[in-house]
């Protein structure tokens, strides 16, 4: 049974893709090259269904075998657009629809894993935000010291033009930042202390640690 929330269904049984260090949000942009049998497997299935796969971290990426726990709260993203290429992948791209947590897993299915999510938490997921309330030039700042130190090269006429929410979704989702700032970033309420959580990050990343010169990162 699915529950439908802005004209969209979201479904009571999710696949889940767990990928260490991978970012989904909200109306963000996930493009992804699926290779592994399961998982094409489960991207077949959800191009059959509504679409909807579960972005999930391990919560213990060092943990052996094929099936790691994971942290409890993910984002379903959308597939938008793919294609399957001559050796058999899939390039798909998703757009996150709204975060869950997991209240139960269920048996695999032809491997892939699969989470009966609740989705009542994140009710809002569904509405753009607009994050008023977090210093927007102080982030810029933070972010163009970690640009730097990260020697990640951007275009700032279009990152300081950009609408809050984007910014904030784009910067969190595309920098390298650890899987638990991921995490936090993830379950962050809502998008303003998503901004002001973004900001301490870039800002801690930058900070030289003592004795050192180099940027510290915790």
């Amino acid at each position: 049974m699915s529950e439908r929330r802005g004209g969209a269904a979201l479904p009571a049984i999710l696949p889940i893709f767990p990928l260490t260090g991978v970012l989904l949000l909200p109306r963000g942009r996930l493009p992804l090259n699926i290779f592994e049998p399961r998982y094409l497997a489960m991207t077949r299935d959800a191009l059959a269904g509504e679409r909807l796969i579960g972005m999930v971290q391990p919560s213990d990426p060092a943990a052996s075998g094929s099936n790691p726990p994971v942290y409890p709260t993910g984002c379903a993203g959308r597939i938008m657009s793919f294609s399957e290429t001559e050796d058999g992948r899939f390039l798909i791209t998703l757009t996150g629809a709204s975060r869950f947590r997991i209240r139960e897993e269920l048996p695999l299915l032809e491997g892939y894993r699969r989470v009966v999510p609740d989705w009542h938490e994140f009710a809002r997921d569904v509405d753009g935000e607009e994050a008023t309330d977090f210093d927007r030039e102080r982030l810029m700042r933070g972010l163009r010291g970690y640009f730097q130190q990260h020697h990640i090269s951007a275009d700032w006429d279009s990152i300081t033009s950009v609408a809050g929410e984007r910014l904030v979704t784009s910067i969190a989702m595309i920098c390298p930042f650890d899987p638990s700032e991921k995490q936090a970033l993830l379950e962050a309420p809502d998008l303003g202390e998503r901004a002001r959580l973004l900001t301490a990050i870039v800002e801690m990343a930058v900070m030289p640690r003592s004795g050192e010169g180099t940027g510290a990162r915790h």
